[in-house]
């Protein structure tokens, strides 16, 4: 049964075009509907309940599920054309830009991966006692609670729930899973008569508890404490807050399903090599400590991890990677938007990304009461800004689209963005994409109402690969003869400059590259070195014994790039002996150099000599010289049966 596409001009209100919506979706369409939720819901449930549908209308998605329920069949997809497209002031233009929209809506998306968050329902209440016990008592016929107090002269007898007394130590861990240490723990003498009395005070008492609500109006436990699942903070002389606060703890009991956001494949990881430090750049960023260094890689922990995207955007080697959705799901999207709208004929298209809530409703906002969008603009919305990086920014610009601008929340981790905008500027040779700050809806129309840029001078490639390998090729189709181009400090592309008078060749580097950059020769002593798999992650310059290593980011986008180069080579030493080569000649001369006489163990010129030789010769000099290390004194007699029994006092 084919698939059919039900449009609404909500009350005469803008003027979807079936002719145009029709051809870029694939999907039948019979005119257009003026009121699909209200007066005219009769005509959407028979269409509806004839086939799958698709409706031009997020604001009222949650009505047509539940009509899909009472008819029996698929919830339908929703996605938004009135309030990005529909009402604006140049909505007449925007036939290109809906056709954009549509076509993107439909493109499948992976399913998104999960982990089970079980929570019982015990929770620990912080505050002062006026407070704190006022919401315990209100959480007590919900969840099993437990008050810390840090003094207990306010505690009474009589209460159903716990009370305990003590200072707060550490505290880790996430809904479901929080464990909490305290100092100077007393607990409540639940017999007696008159003021309660307290156990003998201890230090390193140690609970666990699945929701922490705290009202002390101290700094908060955690970083980035507003993505910590299951941490409540509320400042205690805000009623309405502490109202809020205790309201979403009551409902943080039973089985939840959390996103896993990014993947991580550790063999990629550049993180640190034989105990040297390297890469650290998710450690750095990541807002809520997620991430953690484990060995030779990192390690995330899924239940922590909030996924604002930002280790993602700035690792190196794609060790890790977003995964809701994957990173190929975004340049699909990407490709679909800008190519459908040229197909429609529209021209000089401008990418605003925005995240699924504060950015949502700017634009919503800004549509009902403000000018709306132009025409040109099109918006993406994505889960996390700080995932969409310098690869996807310039994907945007390879796909067709004249500038890409970045609508950030007030929480948005704005370095990593900046970041990598300077990354995606420098890369594609201009300020194409820009940071659109503003914080009211009138501010974003006035900021999005000007000259656009020109349109794009290069044919639109489609972006397909690593993210790495996207950003390459839009550099080229940016810059098709730049070369090679100069990127900011921390860029993960560069090259590694060696100080050929301080290198030995020791090919400490070659051993420890995790990416391969760094090679060797098997028949010459050199050093090689392929720019286009570097990471950047400094590795190379902190293993060298001799800090002969220097790392220039920059981005050869020239072929050049995928050849090795001989970064430094050296004249290798003839066995004295054999002839066989082995080693370098300055190598063998700076050691002989600094032990031929100097050391006890070469204080002879036949000693000494032996640094002159390979292996195979080195061994039979050592084992035919006068105090051969290998020698030892006579072996012993083979003892026989007759030795034994003859020994025998009974024999």
């Amino acid at each position: 049964m084919t698939r059919k596409l039900i449009l609404c001009n909500c009350l005469g209100s803008h003027a979807p075009d079936p002719d145009v919506l029709g051809p870029a979706t694939g999907l039948a369409c019979q005119g257009v509907l003026t009121d699909a939720c209200g007066t005219e819901v009769e005509k959407t449930a028979k269409l509806m309940a004839e086939g799958d549908v698709v409706i031009a209308c997020a604001q009222q998605a949650s009505f047509f599920s539940d009509l899909a329920a009472e008819l029996d069949v698929s919830p339908p997809a929703c996605f938004d054309l009135r309030d990005r497209a529909g009402w604006s002031d140049e909505a007449g233009d925007a036939g290109p830009k809906m056709a954009a929209l549509a076509a993107e809506a439909l493109l499948p998306v992976p399913s998104e991966k999960t982990i089970d968050v079980i929570s019982q329902g015990s929770c620990l209440i912080l505050g002062p006692a006026e407070t704190a016990l006022a919401a315990a008592a209100d959480l007590a016929g919900v969840l099993a609670v437990t008050v810390l107090l840090d003094d207990p002269a306010g505690a009474e007898h009589g209460y159903d729930f716990d009370i305990v007394s003590g200072r707060l130590g550490t505290t880790r861990g996430t809904l479901g899973q929080f464990s909490v240490r305290m100092d100077a723990f007393r607990q409540m003498i639940a017999g007696g008569r008159g003021t309660p009395d307290w156990t003998a005070p201890r230090d390193g008492a140690r609970t666990e508890c699945d929701i922490i609500l705290d009202l002390t109006g101290n700094p908060p436990l955690f970083q980035a404490h507003h993505k910590r699942d299951g941490y409540l903070r509320a400042e205690p002389g805000n009623p309405p807050a502490v109202a809020r606060a205790v309201l979403a703890a009551s409902q943080m009991t039973g089985t939840f399903e959390k996103p896993l956001y990014v993947r991580l494949e550790e063999p990629l990881c550049a993180h640190s090599r034989a105990g040297k430090p390297a890469c650290s750049k998710c450690l750095d960023v990541c807002p809520t400590g997620a991430i953690t260094s484990a060995g030779d890689h990192v390690a995330i922990d899924p239940m922590i991890c909030a996924g604002c995207g930002a280790c993602s955007s700035l690792c190196p080697s794609g060790a890790i990677s977003y995964d809701a959705p994957p990173v190929a799901t975004v340049f699909s999207r990407l490709n679909t938007l800008a190519a459908t709208y040229r197909k429609n004929g529209g021209t000089g298209a401008r990418l605003l990304v925005h995240d699924d809530s504060h950015g949502r409703e700017m634009i919503s906002l800004a549509a009902r009461y403000g000018r709306g969008l132009p025409a040109q603009v099109i918006p993406l919305e994505v889960t996390a800004l700080a995932g969409f990086g310098h690869a996807e920014m310039l994907a945007a610009l390879a796909c067709g689209f004249t500038g890409v601008m970045i609508l950030p929340a007030p929480l948005t981790e704005r370095d990593v963005i900046a970041g990598e905008m300077a990354l995606a500027n420098a890369i594609g040779g201009g300020t194409s994409v820009t940071l659109l700050d503003v914080a009211d809806p009138d501010a974003l129309c006035d900021a999005l109402y000007v000259s656009a840029p020109p349109a794009a001078r290069h044919d639109p490639v489609l972006p397909i690969g690593t993210r790495r390998q996207v950003a390459r090729l839009a550099g080229k189709t940016l810059q098709p003869d730049a070369g090679t181009v100069p990127l900011p400090e921390g860029a993960p592309y560069g090259a590694v400059l060696v100080d050929t008078d301080a290198c030995t060749l020791c090919l400490a580097c070659v051993s420890l590259c995790p990416s391969g950059a760094l090679g060797d020769n098997e028949d010459l002593p050199q050093l090689r070195f392929q720019e286009d798999a570097c990471l950047q992650c400094g590795l190379c310059a902190n293993v060298c014994p001799e800090k002969a290593i220097m790392l220039e980011p920059r981005l050869d986008m020239t072929d050049a790039a995928f050849t090795q180069k001989v970064l430094h080579e050296e004249e290798p030493f003839a066995c004295v002996e054999c002839g066989s080569l082995f080693g370098t000649k300055s190598t063998v001369e700076r050691i002989m150099e600094k032990l031929a006489g100097n050391h006890h163990m070469f204080a002879t010129t036949e000693a000494a000599r032996m640094i002159q030789m390979c292996d195979n010769c080195r061994i039979q000099a050592q084992y035919h010289s006068e105090n051969n290390p290998f020698s030892g004194g006579d072996r012993p007699k083979i003892r026989t049966t007759d030795d034994y029994l003859s020994k025998r006092r009974d024999h």
